[in-house]
């Protein structure tokens, strides 16, 4: 699996990692351990997850059992009811217990929420400054959250914002990603296929993929993770699944493909709000 330098740090994380979304229910528990554990191996060891998922939690405890924790880039994030800087701290807190380890390798703020935005920051920094995680950053956050964000820190800097991004959603190159870009800040992906149902390709992406010997959703992902700042975590729960995502990266897409997808997706012209899932 191919890696790259996540935003301003000189750690290299894996241009496509695993997410965890509705992960943890009993029966699902054995299978979604194994997915993951055949994603690390096949080297897609950036691994994503929320206190929102507290089911994921459990089943990453379990995937990162042993040596494990070495091999991976570790994400999780609080909720914003719970942001206070008190809050924000119990909440990784609670996270790492969960999960078994004793640190993160980056924590978010899940989106905007009630308290301030200063207050957030400076529970971030503190959980930097006790070891508790490496990096900080946001999620769901549009460039006039991120200045705020920004300005409230003190002692460290955004590594990450994490947004919906697909082929259907391509608001944030608009002016986020940009923005993003010049500030060092890795933009990490979720949700690279939107609603996009298996077997249902589009043509575009199929004639793409059909000269490498490649799936469309292995050129959808590729496209999705083309520029130095794009990272995707496509949840990956069946080791189907997993393969098929691991195989993007070894997509090369031409300048005749990036027109073609352009096309057939086109590129926004405008400002456009923030899209979520």
């Amino acid at each position: 699996m191919r890696s790259k330098a996540f935003g301003w740090t000189d750690v290299a994380v894996a241009v496509i990692g695993q997410g965890t979304w509705r992960m943890g229910g009993t029966r699902a528990g054995a299978a979604e351990i194994a997915a993951l554990r055949a994603g690390l191996d096949l080297g897609m060891t950036h691994l994503d997850t929320a206190e929102l998922y507290t089911g994921a939690e459990a089943v990453l405890a379990e995937v990162l059992r042993g040596h494990r924790r070495d091999e991976v880039f570790l994400t999780s994030k609080v909720m914003p009811e719970h942001a206070s800087r008190r809050g924000t701290i119990a909440a990784c807190e609670a996270s790492l217990r969960r999960l078994g380890t004793d640190h993160l390798d980056l924590y978010l703020l899940h989106w905007p929420g009630r308290h301030p935005i200063g207050d957030t920051m400076q529970g971030l920094e503190d959980l930097v400054a006790a070891g508790k995680t490496r990096f900080i950053g946001v999620s769901n956050f549009d460039v006039d959250e991120l200045r705020a964000a920004i300005a409230a820190l003190t002692r460290e800097r955004l590594a990450c914002n994490q947004v919906l991004y697909n082929l259907a959603h391509r608001g944030i190159e608009f002016d986020l990603l940009p923005f993003c870009a010049a500030a060092g800040i890795a933009v990490v992906g979720y949700t690279p296929f939107g609603n996009w149902p298996r077997g249902a390709a589009p043509a575009t992406l199929s004639a793409i993929g059909a000269r490498q010997g490649k799936t469309a959703r292995q050129v959808a992902l590729a496209f999705l993770t083309r520029r130095p700042e794009l990272f995707a975590i496509p949840k990956a729960s069946d080791a189907e699944h997993v393969r098929d995502n691991a195989g993007a990266a070894e997509v090369e897409l031409r300048a005749e493909d990036l027109a073609a997808i352009d096309a057939a997706f086109p590129p926004p012209k405008r400002k456009a709000a923030l899209a979520m899932a």
